[in-house]
């Protein structure tokens, strides 16, 4: 028997979703020059994340699930190095920053405790 997950009740995919709303918040106070750059990028990541929880809850098994859970693990290391990089160059200050960074971090840990889950009970 398959068991699939309602993502919208999975707290990693609300944490996540929490996480991209704050992404588009903060950015939307970056310089309209790095409309295309930086707040795209960092936006698009951002949305990835959920994005993938929620693809991965459609797969038939533990392993194509794992599959997108890396992806969206992966995604959040990518907005992390967005996150750095926006602070370095002023486009975050360090109370943005260190909330943002916090955010990613435990969004970070979830995904990764899901992983651990889903393969320590495959279907």
């Amino acid at each position: 028997m398959k068991v699939k997950h309602n993502f919208k009740n999975l707290k990693v995919w609300q944490k996540s979703v929490d996480l991209a709303v704050k992404v588009y918040h903060i950015t939307k106070e970056f310089p309209s020059e790095e409309k295309f750059g930086m707040t795209s990028q960092m936006r698009r990541a951002s949305v990835s994340i959920p994005s993938n929880i929620a693809e991965g809850t459609a797969k038939s098994t533990s392993k194509s699930f794992v599959n997108s859970l890396d992806i969206s693990l992966g995604e959040s290391y990518e907005m992390e190095t967005q996150a750095i990089i926006a602070n370095l160059v002023g486009l975050l200050d360090k109370e943005q920053f260190t909330s943002l960074e916090s955010d990613i971090s435990e969004v970070q840990r979830m995904i990764n405790g899901f992983i651990s889950t889903v393969e320590s009970n495959p279907y």
